[in-house]
């Protein structure tokens, strides 16, 4: 066995280790039902009550009422957590993430984010994802307690899986398999230029030559999953399901000449379920988006402007531009430092409420308008009856950063442990200097 070899074996099994050592078990399945009274209830539609009562039974929201109207029998429920001051959240949802995909980027034994080629709508991130991964562990003191974990690279990157954040593994984890097929949209510009103060941008000149291979490679597709197969394609395999709406189709693009061809390219296509994904400049063609019903996962909201002319709070603007509009959206978070970087979705949200959105529409970005973009508001993304239990309680406002605490969090009804790595080497510096 070669040294280099070695090495990345040694680099597998330390991951492993102390991936296993520091995570906490997973909580078991709800037995005993539980009743949150007197919390600030943030439905997740828009709906505030003020004074709630939110119990759930196996798993299942099984009430929503306004604790002050409500009659219940003192045995109804079998724990009751007095949260009088305190605020009720349905679960954070955190699209287009690579959340479980890598543990330390500059590990290559641990990097299982992009895949070699150029079309791979086969390739299934599902079972690369790592539901022992601390990166994971550390975003559901925050919120963040569910995920589409998204290949990256190629023009078509793969195929995306729903996951809640509480598992012994994939197969525990997922909430919704191979829920959609992710493209890399050409680009009409390119930058030229190796120093940043030199470059510029010029016209992508292989701009129809890359749009033909995508139409080319979609007729292709249609071709063989219409024909009998006399030899199995697994690449065209994957293409199933994006023809007849039970996958959806992710174009992530910026551009507003993109998004437009992208539209085109799926109607001709025959896609019927499409998000754009990024999109900034989808405020250009709010019209065409709406007419389409077409949602938008929105690029990270703390950003610099992409173009030198725009506002330099443009980024924060975004979601209420669309919003207006009659566009939904959602917001996701790649870019870099993508995987830590999602604990701070709530404080994205949270800025689109300082620059335009009431408080509860910027709390559907990350909750509900992101559960019905990808196809799982009938169990999650608000308060309501029937749904999962998959949902949390902070002391204060948890779009700001100041009052985003956690005290109890539930997914599927199982309460789950909030501590991590972070928070025990907090506990034990706090105590190490206390009294110093």
């Amino acid at each position: 066995m070669n040294t280099y070899l070695k090495i990345k074996i040694l680099a597998v099994l330390i991951i492993v280790s102390t991936s296993v050592i520091a995570q906490q078990t997973p909580a078991l399945k709800q037995t005993k039902s539980v009743l949150i009274l007197n919390a600030v209830a943030h439905i997740g539609n828009g709906q505030v009550i003020e004074n709630s009562a939110i119990g759930f039974k196996n798993g299942k929201i099984n009430l929503v009422a306004d604790a002050r109207v409500i009659r219940l029998a003192a045995d109804a429920y079998d724990t009751i957590i007095k949260a009088s001051g305190k605020h009720v959240y349905p679960s954070f949802i955190s699209p287009n993430s690579t959340l479980g995909l890598v543990e330390i980027d500059a590990v290559n034994a641990s990097d299982d984010m992009n895949e070699i080629g150029e079309y791979n709508p086969h390739i299934r991130s599902l079972i690369a994802y790592n539901a022992e991964s601390q990166v994971v562990e550390s975003v559901r003191p925050n919120g963040i307690l569910i995920a589409q974990i998204t290949p990256r690279g190629g023009r078509i990157s793969g195929t995306s899986s729903i996951v809640q954040l509480d598992a012994w593994n994939w197969k525990d984890a997922v909430i919704k398999e191979d829920d959609g097929i992710h493209i890399n949209w050409p680009s009409t510009f390119r930058r030229a230029g190796f120093r940043s103060e030199n470059r510029t941008l010029e016209p992508n000149k292989d701009y129809s030559k890359q749009t033909d291979e995508l139409i080319t490679f979609f007729n292709n597709s249609k071709t063989y999953l219409k024909g009998k197969q006399s030899e199995k394609n697994v690449v065209f395999e994957a293409m199933n399901g994006l023809f007849d709406g039970k996958k959806i189709l992710y174009i992530h693009t910026n551009e507003e000449k993109s998004i437009i061809d992208a539209v085109q390219f799926a109607k001709y296509q025959g896609v019927s379920k499409m998000v754009i994904v990024e999109g900034y400049e989808a405020y250009k063609v709010t019209d065409l988006l709406r007419e389409n019903n077409i949602p938008v996962l929105l690029r990270r909201v703390h950003d610099l402007p992409l173009m030198a002319n725009d506002d330099v709070d443009l980024p924060y603007k975004l979601a209420k531009l669309l919003t207006d509009k009659g566009v939904l959206v959602g917001l996701e978070n790649s870019g870099d430092m993508e995987r830590m970087n999602t604990r701070n979705l709530p404080f994205y949200a949270g800025t689109t409420a300082a620059y335009g959105l009431n408080k509860e529409q910027a709390l559907s970005l990350i909750t509900l308008n992101t559960a019905k973009i990808l196809g799982i508001d009938n169990i999650c993304g608000s308060l309501e009856e029937g749904k999962d239990a998959t949902l949390f309680i902070s002391e204060g406002d948890a779009l700001d950063m100041r009052t985003n605490k956690l005290v109890h969090a539930f997914i599927q009804g199982r309460k789950i442990s909030l501590e991590t790595h972070q928070t025990k080497l907090f506990k034990r510096y706090t105590e190490k200097y206390k009294n110093q």
